[in-house]
């Protein structure tokens, strides 16, 4: 099944190619040693992943009210999607996808949710951008995604690197804490139970919308 002409990792792939044409080698090779860092550290292995128990969580929702794990699971297995925020274009460019591939989703028997630690108003412009309209929820200070694991505080050689991309990530979330969530995607049963996570230290990888449909119709 494909929702569109290009996979979205080809999209994905296209992006990083363009940007890192744009990149001095010398920050290319600082990211790269963060995200080998990162992998080698072994939280990947250490997140919540297929088997697990999904934490129940109450989180506000971007344009008002909250929503409620145990509440989307009374009526259907849940897709959730963790993302960084509106700055980061392969979000917004998984964001367009899972939007695409909605009709999809739902038809499957699925939810589609996506969390973030931006702060409503920025998260508000994630929505604009895709024009989504799936619940975005803000997870304040990464609170959920830490009890899942996955979450990384942004190394200090890395922060003038983002600032110099125009990413202020205090504003974005609200906090000095410099920490972001890992991308993953969590596919959740009916009874809690994760049925599928894709979780990924790469933040240009990331879980392909017609895989998710395939796992909602198996479930």
């Amino acid at each position: 099944m494909s929702f569109q002409e290009e996979s979205l990792q080809e999209q994905i792939d296209a992006v990083k190619q363009n940007m890192m044409g744009q990149i001095p080698e010398p920050v290319l090779a600082m990211m790269s040693d963060a995200t080998a860092t990162l992998a080698q550290s072994g939280m990947v292995d250490e997140a919540l992943k297929t088997g697990d128990t999904m934490p129940a969580f109450d989180l506000p929702e971007v344009g008002g009210g909250h929503v409620q794990l145990t509440d989307l699971l009374k009526d259907a297995p849940v897709v959730i999607s963790f993302y960084r925020g509106e700055w980061c274009p392969y979000c917004n460019l998984e964001m367009q996808a899972l939007q695409q591939a909605l009709p999809d989703i739902e038809q499957a028997g699925g939810r589609l949710i996506a969390i973030a630690p931006e702060l409503p108003e920025q998260a508000g412009k994630t929505r604009d951008k895709g024009n989504l309209t799936f619940p975005l929820l803000h997870d304040r200070d990464n609170a959920l995604a830490r009890s899942l694991g996955l979450v990384f505080t942004l190394p200090d050689i890395l922060r003038p690197v983002y600032e110099g991309f125009g990413i202020d990530l205090a504003e974005n979330q609200g906090n000095d804490r410099f920490e972001l969530p890992l991308p993953a995607t969590y596919i959740v049963r009916r009874d809690g139970m994760i049925a599928f996570s894709f979780v990924d230290v790469d933040y240009t990888q990331r879980m392909e919308p017609d895989r998710i449909v395939e796992i909602l119709k198996a479930l």
